[in-house]
């Protein structure tokens, strides 16, 4: 499986609540390369661009004022499959049918405060990581345990 990039974030909730190691430790715990990670306030405009492709559902601007009430981490990790393993890291959107184990099995209560955002396919990803990140802002490195990560 080849090496992909993901955007993850963790949502204000999880910023709130103090959950940012306890996520991160996740990640790295199961091989992934952080080559982004940053803190902010996302602003309206960034808010409506990330959640577009739910401009016409009723629940769109509830997505907007919240992800804007407060400061969100953005990541951008890497490593073989990890857009899907990261999904199943996450669990499903609604935490209630979230597997234990998973983030928001374990951290999460409810669907309008599931603490977690990862992207779902590889267009979306490069999407996202777009749209949060400059160029500029990734870092290309290479972990020193990468021998014991992965075969090849």
């Amino acid at each position: 499986m080849a090496s992909e990039r993901t955007f993850i974030a963790i949502k204000p909730d999880g910023v709130q609540r103090g959950l940012i190691g306890e996520i991160l430790g996740r990640f790295e715990r199961k091989g992934f390369k952080l080559v982004g990670l940053k803190q902010l306030t996302p602003s309206r405009e960034l808010a409506e661009q990330h959640y577009g492709v739910h401009k016409e559902r009723p629940f769109f601007a509830g997505l907007v004022d919240f992800i804007t009430s407060g400061p969100v981490v953005a990541m951008v990790w890497e490593g073989d499959g990890v857009i899907a393993s990261a999904r199943k890291l996450i669990g499903a959107t609604k935490p209630l049918e979230a597997e234990p184990g998973t983030i928001r099995g374990d951290l999460a209560i409810n669907i309008g405060r599931n603490v977690i955002h990862g992207s779902d396919a590889p267009e979306t990803a490069q999407f996202e990581i777009g749209l949060w990140f400059q160029a500029s802002e990734l870092s290309d490195w290479t972990p020193s345990d990468q021998g014991w990560r992965t075969e090849g």
